[in-house]
């Protein structure tokens, strides 16, 4: 289908601030500078209005500071902008902070993903056609041993953190929305994202900033922990994807065809910095490599099986871990205006409570 033939969608984005969500937005504003785009954020600790920086000008844009969870809101936002497309992307996603503090992660990921499907429900009345995607990880389907087969759509699901559980509880409240009310629902369960707008606790922007600090740089346990890696703008095209060609109802597995153990993405981390930074406080970056306690329930191995959503809609990802990790290190390396006021007081005192220093 071409830009041409297709109707201009109405879309709200939530969590459109976030890391994927941001990522999303700026692909499908460019893609389908047609459409009419409403970002919902709570602007949480992880959401940053800069990540949106050059859009908020466009006619066709629209940011909303509010909360998921706040009905009120939601149903307005929704009839006023005639909503027809909800891209759900607004969850507490960080595991380690799901262990230290549960609650916030079953308030917006189960609570919040119910508030949005129950006014939408409502809202769908008025359309002719609409979707709701919401978009999951693979975490839900818990951990693999080495030689188990990847994770597929028909996987059960076994979730092992606060926060893989509550987003299993999302997922089976966007199925049964299908199933009870037809409500056109899209499931999408990915594997470990990565790319620019990357908040700095996670692995990759974490280790990418610690080696340009020169502190150390921490590995779970033995570091032989596998996960599958997409490239987040991979990740946008298969979501573009599941919204024009998805079936409602179903679940596609989006995954980058990129297993690589923790150790090892670090070591790739350290050589490309070594390469490509000019002026390290450290090197080699290797040097910098710390291993520390063991994350709680840590799943040993995620690997997702994309065979549904290659054989049925046709997506496939097209960049590899080394191209994607090469391009994510260049952004970081030139956005450093970006990331430094995020290192805040809050951001170290949790640095050191998972950390320990």
């Amino acid at each position: 289908m071409t830009n041409e033939e297709r109707r201009p969608h109405r879309l709200l984005v939530t969590g459109g601030a976030g890391f994927i969500g941001s990522n999303f937005t700026r692909y499908w504003c460019d893609r389908y500078p047609e459409d009419r785009v409403v970002v919902l954020d709570a602007l949480t600790y992880a959401g940053n209005r800069d990540n949106l920086s050059g859009l908020e000008d466009r006619s066709n844009f629209r940011f909303v500071r509010g909360d998921i969870c706040d009905r009120a809101l939601v149903d307005s936002l929704l009839a006023e902008e005639q909503i027809d497309t909800v891209a759900h992307f607004a969850a507490e996603s960080h595991v380690d902070r799901s262990i230290l503090g549960p609650g916030a992660f079953i308030q917006t990921n189960v609570v919040g993903t119910f508030t949005l499907l129950e006014a939408f429900r409502h809202h769908y009345n008025t359309l002719e056609t609409g979707r709701f995607l919401h978009v999951s990880t693979d975490e839900v389907y818990g951990s693999l041993e080495p030689n188990d087969p990847a994770f597929s759509e028909t996987t059960p699901y076994a979730p092992n953190s606060p926060y893989s559980a509550s987003k299993a509880g999302s997922d089976h409240l966007a199925r049964a929305y299908y199933h009870t009310y037809q409500l056109p629902t899209l499931i999408t369960n990915c594997s470990n994202n990565y790319g620019a707008y990357h908040f700095p606790e996670k692995l990759i922007p974490l280790m990418c900033i610690n080696i340009l600090l020169g502190k150390p740089l921490p590995v779970y346990g033995d570091g032989q922990n596998v996960r599958d890696w997409l490239y987040v703008v991979d990740h946008c095209s298969a979501l573009d994807t599941v919204i024009h060609r998805g079936k409602p109802g179903e679940t596609y597995n989006v995954g980058g065809n990129n297993e690589v153990k923790n150790i090892d993405l670090v070591r790739m981390l350290c050589g490309l910095m070594d390469e490509m930074a000019s002026d390290l406080p450290v090197r080699p970056s290797e040097s910098l490599i710390t291993f520390v306690k063991d994350r709680p329930g840590h799943d040993r191995r995620y690997a997702i099986d994309a065979t549904k959503i290659k054989t049925e809609l046709g997506w496939q990802p097209s960049v590899t871990v080394e191209e994607g990790l090469r391009k994510t290190v260049e952004w970081y390396l030139t956005h450093q205006d970006w990331w430094k006021p995020l290192l805040s007081d809050e951001y170290q005192a949790y640095y050191a409570k998972v950390y320990g220093g």
